[in-house]
């Protein structure tokens, strides 16, 4: 059996010092290493790198805590365990013991969208969506994802795709801090959702035939809005 990798159109790379959709105070705080050959940047404290289907982002260690979630952090979500559990940049935020702490996500949750940097992995003709060793199944039932543990033999074999070519490449120009970047990057998304009514980490709601003018559109109002706060787009 062959496993299909690919990035959907609306996933964005971004090679910075930190990059995801999370971190400590940033969960955004996690980076990509370079496609097409090179060693990855290297990660930040508390960061490991998954390149686990040529994902290649960074991710705070399970493990880690903070005193405070990080900006966009979406939630709360319940588990079956009755935990808090909080989602940003594809990691999971857990309520424990007076911190917040990086988790697992649990399985059986349902959550309404996607990280904002996930890999679609293709098995027995169902895409599973991939992110901080975690898989998530669309749901037609309940109209969203739900964390589910990987199917056997999902790990084994296959090549990664080449990615999608409407990525963005985000570099900041002026010291922006991990926290600054993460409170950039998460504004921004937003902004570029609310200009052309398109948002890549939710599924549905734009018919099919629109999708590429409104994600062309959805990308170009990221660029503007990153490069007006000081970041190089390309």
């Amino acid at each position: 059996m062959t496993i299909k990798v690919n990035r959907i159109g609306g996933t964005i790379i971004v090679l910075v010092a930190v990059l995801a959709f999370g971190a400590a105070g940033s969960a955004l705080g996690q980076h990509a290493g370079p496609r097409g050959g090179g060693a990855p940047l290297a990660g930040g404290a508390h960061q490991h790198f998954d390149g686990r289907y040529s994902h290649n982002q960074y991710y705070y260690d399970r493990g880690h805590s903070v005193s405070r979630l990080p900006a966009g952090a979406q939630g709360e979500f319940h588990g079956r365990d009755g935990g808090r559990y909080f989602l940003h940049g594809g990691h999971w935020y857990h309520w424990d013991h007076g911190s917040w702490v990086v988790w697992g996500a649990p399985i059986g949750l349902f959550v309404p969208f996607l990280p904002f940097y996930f890999t679609t992995v293709w098995w027995d003709d169902v895409p599973y969506y991939y992110a901080n060793d975690t898989y998530y199944l669309w749901s037609d039932d309940q109209r969203q994802y739900q964390v589910v543990a990987p199917p056997d033999g999902i790990e084994s074999g296959g090549t990664p795709q080449a990615p999608a070519s409407n990525q963005l490449f985000i570099y900041p120009k002026n010291g922006q801090s991990a926290e600054q970047q993460d409170k950039d990057k998460y504004e921004c998304h937003r902004w570029a959702v609310s200009q052309s009514g398109f948002d890549p980490t939710v599924a549905g709601g734009v018919p099919s035939d629109a999708i590429p003018e409104k994600r062309n559109g959805y990308f170009r109002s990221q660029a503007a809005c990153l490069e007006g706060r000081g970041y190089t787009v390309k």
